[in-house]
């Protein structure tokens, strides 16, 4: 109710060259919560107090605001977050934000910055690569991520910086987040295990770290980090969230959704308790409560692509096959390089009898890996329909290869398929 008073407020101390760093990025946090990335109009009063001719002008933009908060204190943390949001909700400002900030390009916040906009965008890669260098001064690693997204720069301004932050937990993190995002479960649960082993009390991210326990079905190891979880803080939704999960690898998917639930109590917004209470409603067959718990979820945040990958494979078990490629789609557009999305997408497009669009599906996923042996098969299936025995018989020979893979690797669970 007060935001449009305070901005008129604060645009007037702006002009006058009255806001220091901090109280520029309150100016930002204002306009945020206004109109997002979008500039807007300024009252006829605002402008004749500024002496300015009303019909031409114009309001300051919240990213604008932030970069110039950012300048003038660059170790504001909290003002990277909000901008970042504003690049992850509007891509467009990628430029302006990128060629805006380049006097700072060097600086060690702004690949802080990068990682955290990387990761938020799935853009999981580059951001690896930044942390590397961050973490192990490894030369190669910024000039590799530049190659999509923000500009990185090849060297800090810091002569120490190349492996400064060897030992920062945030970014082990952010880089066991990264593992997680792109599905390699050993090198999260390597770093996941060593982060809990250096700051044994924490609960930041652990809940991620419960799924990968889930889906590497190790439940000794998931007993264990509920309990240290109880005992560090049984009311953060985190614990709720790994409790939850023990309980689902036990198969008692009631016990698993009232924690979910209580996680949800704590925290309205929280995400990963939306989808992963939409995941135990579709293993109790309840398939109206796992749209709801997803749509919840995608309400909450459009490029939630694991909600919408549920709700194509609730929709998919109702036999709404149109229902579930729409939403197959939205979940592959959000992460076009995860197989899974064109498996589903393919076995959608198969059960409408649009066979070449499936045959083109199943291939896309083969080329991104296929790591479960689904689209593989389906393939090979449908290469010997079509007389094609040569290229039926190197995917059956690939689907065994991948068959055997997984049983060296242990990775198994339904949840592996329908994505913590």
């Amino acid at each position: 109710v007060h935001l449009p008073t305070l901005e008129a407020e604060l645009r007037r101390m702006s002009v006058r060259g009255e806001l220091d760093a901090f109280g520029l990025y309150v100016y930002g946090v204002v306009l945020k919560g206004l109109r997002g990335t979008r500039r807007g109009p300024i009252g006829k009063r605002t402008a004749a107090s500024l002496g300015v001719n009303g019909s031409d002008a114009s309001g300051d933009t919240a990213q604008a605001i932030f970069i110039r908060s950012i300048l003038m204190y660059p170790y504001n943390w909290s003002a990277w977050l909000d901008l970042a949001e504003l690049c992850s909700d509007d891509p467009s400002i990628d430029r302006e934000v990128e060629q805006s900030l380049s006097s700072i390009s060097g600086h060690w916040m702004y690949h802080f910055f990068c990682v955290h906009v990387y990761i938020e965008n799935r853009a999981n890669e580059n951001a690896i690569a930044i942390i590397e260098k961050l973490a192990n001064g490894n030369i190669n690693a910024t000039a590799e991520a530049a190659s999509g997204g923000f500009e990185v720069a090849e060297h800090f301004d810091d002569a120490n910086a190349d492996g400064f932050f060897v030992q920062s937990s945030y970014l082990q993190s952010q880089l066991a987040m990264a593992y997680y995002d792109v599905r390699d479960y050993d090198s999260a649960h390597e770093h996941f295990l060593a982060l809990a082993e250096r700051e044994p009390y924490r609960l930041d991210h652990m809940d991620a770290f419960s799924n990968v326990l889930y889906v590497k079905d190790q439940k000794v190891a998931l007993s264990h980090l509920a309990h240290r979880s109880i005992a560090i803080d049984k009311y953060r939704p985190e614990t709720c969230i790994i409790v939850g999960n023990y309980y689902s690898s036990k198969a008692r998917h009631e016990k698993a959704v009232q924690y979910f639930q209580r996680a949800l109590k704590l925290d309205r917004t929280y995400l990963s308790a939306w989808t992963l209470l939409g995941h135990e409603y579709i293993e109790m067959k309840n398939t109206a409560a796992a749209i709801e718990a997803y749509r919840r979820a995608v309400d909450i945040s459009e490029r939630e692509y694991r909600a919408w990958y549920g709700l194509g494979q609730t929709y998919e078990i109702l036999n709404m096959l149109l229902h579930a490629l729409f939403y197959f789609r939205k979940a592959a557009a959000l992460h076009p390089h995860d197989s899974r999305m064109w498996c589903a997408i393919g076995g959608c497009l198969l059960g409408l009898d649009r066979r070449n669009d499936a045959e083109k599906s199943y291939e896309r996923a083969v080329s991104l890996g296929d790591g479960e042996g689904i689209a593989t098969r389906k393939l090979a299936e449908l290469y010997r329909e079509d007389g094609e025995e040569e290229k039926a018989a190197k995917c059956f020979l690939r689907h065994l290869e991948l068959r055997y893979q997984a049983q060296e690797t242990g990775v198994v669970g339904s949840k592996a398929s329908s994505s913590p």
